[in-house]
């Protein structure tokens, strides 16, 4: 198992960037597909990021793609996700979570382990 503790999180300007860590203890996070996940209350869980144990593959949803960057240092044991020209709908609690396998699986279901969410608050 992987205990996953989120950072990053605050208040910024529409427009503005923010970046999300997530720390991992146990060996398992150099092996594990990675991903960050956003949910607003009352809402289901939604995919924003995945990627694969080496960095060479990674998933972004439409949301996403050209504003927000996944990476990760797997000596570090650290998920980031850089977000630029942030808007007030990104507003959210962001979640890093582990899977083992491929990272095409979007599902919150698919992961096993999960943080417990770093709030992003977005101001028009």
């Amino acid at each position: 198992q992987v205990q996953l503790v989120e950072s990053g999180g605050g208040l910024v300007q529409a427009g503005g960037s923010l970046r999300l860590s997530c720390a991992a203890s146990g060996r398992k996070f150099s092996s594990s597909a990675m991903g960050w996940f956003r949910q607003v209350p009352g809402t289901e869980r939604e995919f924003v990021a995945s990627i694969a144990w080496s960095s060479i593959e990674s998933l972004y949803a439409d949301s996403a793609k050209g504003r927000f960057t996944i990476s990760r240092d797997n000596a570090k044991n650290t998920l980031y996700l850089q977000m630029n020209s942030l808007k007030p709908e990104d507003t959210a609690v962001y979640y890093c979570a582990g899977k083992s396998g491929t990272v095409y699986i979007t599902s919150p279901q698919a992961y096993d382990d999960w943080g417990q969410g770093s709030q992003v608050a977005v101001s028009s």
